[in-house]
């Protein structure tokens, strides 16, 4: 495929632009004609509410734009016309861009408004304040119900400006990295808000991440200044957030700084590097000019997991970013002025970035900081919050909701769901009796759900039934349609688009789109090999896809090593080289499985060496804990098998498919082991898993 160049100079106005018969033809080839078929069985939609929300600042250049269908149409087919009319009515610019994109897959180069500049704070805060001051922009859901805070846009300004006016007290200067490690909370969203202020970029860690992953991150970024608080309270238990920073932070000789905010109030020592960022913050102005900022300098960095044991800085632009943000926050969502959207994500994620933060507030919308998580202080929990806050999204993750479900329908049923009109799914792929559960008991058959697919790398929402037409049907636990501006493609294992429908492939991805990411950071190669190189021309995501007889989209999991773990990625390999550093550990193997609850678990195949002086069960226990240490609790393995070997082939790559098929407790499925170094190590592996299961 030939390198895909954009470069188009926006005039006064646009020339109408049909969509030629030859675009048509393209997209039909690519199953595109079937992605608006509605034939579907009956049972499998969705009641909504919705109403088909239109694009004025599209439709009113475009009076032949009269249906969904041929607003999708016009996003792909005239990409440039399509995200140039959007930038211009979306954001507020502090210099108007007259080229909508510059980019090229061959080299990896992409770059939408470039010749702009915009201030991201200034678009998510500033503009709201100065029209509804007194509306509240955060609704902080803190751990113990019923003790929530309001933050309106007035104040969150005031404390962007004055944590601002502290960064660059410390020297923090634009393009310098700020880490975050942080709980959901309102100075956690203006550190972050405070950090595009000044054209600094932030990499928030999630706050669960032990010390050793928290150095690695802060290192990698090479960040100076580094934001915490004493401590943080989730699900009733206190977490030592400033203890685990002290810790990392005396392996980076880069950070001269940390400012600590107050959550429980608790006496943590204070060290010469600590400064209270409360005390710092009253003493500083509560103007701060914001600082001009290029459409594609970096607003921040997002470590996420990859087939390596090595996580990647994945890089985000300001405005395509910002832009994705907020079209696919107001479109997928049905967001309307005087909704409570509540995304129950940590800011520890891209969920948290994009559907608590920069989508909401660049809409100037109401959003949700939930603290706690949804059992706490009991399985109702979720519910009785949007009772009590009148929330009309909500966004978690089917993990949540599987196990919710094993607690019964009573706690649902308990609390006045009514205020909710839409239902949203986000992390991994949502199973058919959850999605049923969503919608029929949470949402009572009268929401909308929408089942989303995106990842970090995407910066928003890719796939998802809505936007679509009003009366179109959603096929249960399926992401169904793309995005405005989002041209999916299955390939085969040869790079060839797979044409058709009922068909199975590498999920890829032909078009560009403004919220993709840049790089990684300092890695770009890596960020090439990984996104560009498998199937050339296209973004490969990692997922395998299927696109069923109507032409709908279903996600079929990852064909890299990573695990969906709670709806986080989990890298096979950060997992193994923690676990081959106990000393008694000769090789291990991981991979996932599927989890009840989890949706997929971890199963750790260990080999040990010989004339060990633990005892094995002490060992194991220790292997736990590494995890935990070196990486996070939802990195600890549900299952740990002590085997005599690990199947490889006679070049010694050890066959993961083979142990993905028995953790699966699939080993019918096992197929032809002959060609392997020594075929009997998998009778023998087999025979342990089926031991250790009926030990259970």
């Amino acid at each position: 495929m030939a390198p895909l160049t954009i470069r188009t100079f926006l005039s006064r106005g646009f020339a109408l632009s049909r969509v030629n018969a030859s675009a048509k033809h393209q997209l039909n080839s690519l199953g595109g004609k079937c992605l608006y078929r509605y034939s579907v069985p009956v049972g499998t939609r969705s009641q909504s509410t919705i109403t088909s929300t239109p694009i004025p600042e599209i439709t009113d250049h475009f009076p032949n734009i009269r249906t969904h269908e041929d607003l999708y149409n016009l996003s792909v087919d005239q990409p440039e016309e399509f995200w140039g009319r959007l930038a211009k009515s979306r954001l507020q610019w502090q210099k108007e861009f007259t080229v909508v994109s510059e980019s090229e897959v061959a080299t990896g180069s992409f770059r939408w408004f470039p010749d702009g500049d915009l201030n991201v704070a200034v678009n998510c805060v500033d503009r709201h304040a100065a029209l509804t001051p007194e509306k509240s922009a955060l609704i902080w859901e803190k751990d113990e119900p019923g003790q929530e805070q309001h933050v309106t846009y007035r104040e969150l300004l005031d404390m962007v400006c004055r944590l601002a006016n502290v960064l660059l007290s410390e020297g923090v200067r634009k393009g310098d990295r700020v880490a975050l490690y942080m709980p959901v909370c309102p100075m956690a969203v203006a550190a972050m808000l405070a950090c595009a202020r000044i054209g600094a970029i932030h990499s928030v860690v999630f706050a669960g991440f032990s010390k050793e992953a928290l150095a690695a991150r802060i290192r990698d970024a090479s960040a100076s200044v580094v934001i915490t608080t004493d401590e943080g309270v989730r699900g009733g238990k206190v977490i030592p957030l400033k203890q685990t920073v002290d810790a990392a932070v005396k392996e980076c000789r880069a950070v001269r700084r940390v400012l600590v905010a107050a959550r429980t109030g608790a006496q943590v020592p204070m060290g010469p590097l600590d400064v209270s960022l409360e005390e710092a913050m009253a003493s500083a102005s509560s103007e701060c000019p914001p600082a001009t900022v290029g459409a594609e300098d970096f607003l921040f960095m997002l470590y996420t997991s990859g087939s390596t044991g090595k996580p990647k800085g994945i890089a985000h632009s300001s405005a395509g970013y910002l832009l994705y943000a907020s079209v696919t926050h107001k479109h997928v969502f049905d967001y309307r002025p005087g909704d409570v959207f509540g995304c129950v994500a940590d800011i520890g994620w891209i969920t948290g970035h994009t559907y608590v933060v920069y989508g909401p507030l660049a809409n100037g919308a109401t959003t949700v900081l939930f603290e706690s998580t949804p059992t706490y202080p009991d399985p109702g929990r979720y519910w009785e919050t949007v009772e009590r806050l009148r929330i009309t999204q909500f966004y978690g993750a089917p993990t949540a909701i599987r196990l919710l479900i094993k607690h019964g329908d009573i706690w649902v049923h308990k609390y006045d769901r009514s205020s909710l009109r839409t239902l949203g799914s986000v992390g991994e792929p949502i199973n058919h009796e959850a999605w049923h559960w969503y919608h029929t008991v949470v949402g009572n058959g009268n929401c909308t759900v929408v089942d989303t697919w995106w990842q970090t790398e995407t910066g928003g929402i890719m796939l998802s039934p809505r936007p679509s037409a009003p009366d179109a049907p959603i096929a249960p636990a399926m992401p169904m349609r793309p995005m405005f501006g989002i041209r999916p493609i299955l390939c085969d294992e040869k790079g060839r688009p797979v044409q058709g429908n009922d068909v199975s492939g590498a999920l890829c991805i032909q078009s560009l789109w403004p919220g993709m990411a840049r790089t990684v950071f300092g890695d770009h190669k890596r960020f090439m090999e990984t996104y560009f190189n498998p199937y050339p021309g296209y973004y490969f995501s990692g997922d395998g896809g299927h696109r069923d007889a109507d032409g709908f989209y279903h996600i079929t999991g990852r064909m890299d090593d990573v695990i969906n773990v709670t709806g986080h990625r989990l890298g096979t390999a950060e997992v193994e080289d923690a676990m081959t550093e106990h000393p008694s550990v000769a090789e291990t193997a991981v991979v996932g499985f599927p989890h009840d609850v989890k949706g997929e678990g971890v199963y750790a195949f260990v080999t040990l060496k010989d004339n060990i002086e633990e005892e094995q069960a002490v060992v194991l226990d220790e292997l736990k804990k590494i995890t935990r240490t070196k990486i996070a609790a939802y990195a600890v393995p549900d299952v740990i098998l002590v085997c005599p070997g690990l199947p490889k082939t006679r070049s010694g790559k050890i066959m993961r498919r083979l142990l993905r098929q028995i953790a699966a407790n699939r080993a019918d499925a096992l197929g032809d082991v002959t060609t392997l170094a020594d075929p009997s190590v998998v009778s023998l592996i087999v025979e342990k898993h089926r031991q250790q299961n009926q030990a259970k």
